[in-house]
């Protein structure tokens, strides 16, 4: 019989209400929720994810964790600078960190986690959208202190630490909007990321208070490839566009390499906005028009909310929102 069958089973409910819950969906009480997630530790995860000790490590470490698609040698050097600062802030405290990556394998087995099941680490930082929510339940439900990173959960309450990806997007696009642009695409990952849908929100806020329809293409990643299969989609779709808005600076900067490749030149004929700041950013050329992520701020405030976590297990979790920043460069055409 399946874990979920057997829950299930021993409170009465539906497997259907389960899944609900192991997958953070609606629909389904905070009582209902949060004895279901009890239930699930009990039944499959306690014997090898073992409850938090309140006893003080003799070497404090807690773990920033990563997809493997997102290691430090990734093509988008965002969560490193995020992990920087919440390193700085961990050492002024005498924690250790230790970088930590996930495969697919892994996110399904949350057993076979080893810096948790041989109690290498206080608590966890998971950082990026491609960690799953049964893998961060499976985690909570243990006791584990965890805070997540440009990633939460709709229906359970837990520590988060995020950008203002919707502020940000709602930004630019009134900007592109304040500059004459009536044909805005934006180039969006998988919708089921939290800050792509956030991004996506934005974005379709201000096209709507404008009485224009929303242009969007979904890619299965967010990298410099993905970015040129969703421009050129973008521009078979829409040949009148002006504007497009890469949810991130890879997708942005792929996009724009497609659009040169069509005959399409930025800002000459394509004005152009990414999302990030990150490094290469400022060394594309053109320079890229973005939104500035204070990362280093949130890997601190991420580090602290762990540390406080840690400290105060009953604690109520907490949702901490960073401004964003929009930077004008070359790339959007009109910088003043």
């Amino acid at each position: 019989m399946s874990t979920q069958k057997k829950i299930a089973q021993k409170l009465g409910v539906s497997t259907a209400t389960v899944s609900r819950t192991l997958n953070d969906l609606p629909g389904v009480s905070d009582d209902m929720r949060a004895q279901i997630l009890k239930a699930a530790n009990e039944l499959e995860y306690s014997p090898n994810l073992p409850a938090r000790s309140h006893v003080t490590s003799v070497t404090p470490t807690v773990a920033f964790v990563v997809h493997e698609t997102n290691h430090v040698a990734s093509e988008d050097p965002f969560y490193p600078v995020i992990m920087a600062g919440a390193q700085a802030y961990l050492a002024e405290r005498n924690y250790h960190i230790l970088l930590t990556t996930l495969d697919d394998r892994t996110l399904e087995r949350p057993q076979a986690f080893s810096v948790v099941s041989q109690k290498r680490v206080d608590g966890l930082i998971l950082a990026g959208p491609e960690i799953s929510t049964s893998f961060i339940l499976a985690l909570q439900s243990a006791g584990i202190p965890v805070v997540l990173v440009d990633n939460c959960l709709s229906q359970t309450p837990i520590n988060c630490v995020l950008n203002d990806d919707e502020g940000g997007a709602y930004q630019v696009t009134q900007h592109l909007l304040g500059h004459g642009h009536n044909r805005i695409a934006f180039l969006s990952g998988p919708r089921e990321w939290a800050s792509n849908r956030e991004r996506a929100r934005g974005y379709e806020n201000a096209l709507r208070e404008a009485g224009m329809e929303p242009l969007i293409v979904y890619g299965s990643r967010t990298t410099i490839e993905t970015g040129q299969a969703m421009m050129r989609e973008a521009i078979d779709r829409w040949p009148d566009l002006t504007a497009v808005f890469g949810v991130n600076d890879s997708v942005a900067i792929g996009a724009m390499r497609s659009a040169s490749e069509l005959g399409r030149h930025t800002p000459d004929d394509l004005a152009c906005f990414g999302f990030d700041d990150i490094s290469w950013a400022a060394l594309n050329q053109p320079t890229l028009s973005t939104v500035h992520v204070f990362k280093r701020r949130i890997g601190q405030l991420a580090a602290q909310c762990l540390l406080d976590s840690i400290a105060q297990p009953e604690a109520a979790p907490a949702r901490t929102t960073v401004a964003a920043k929009m930077v004008l460069r070359a790339s959007c055409g009109h910088i003043n």
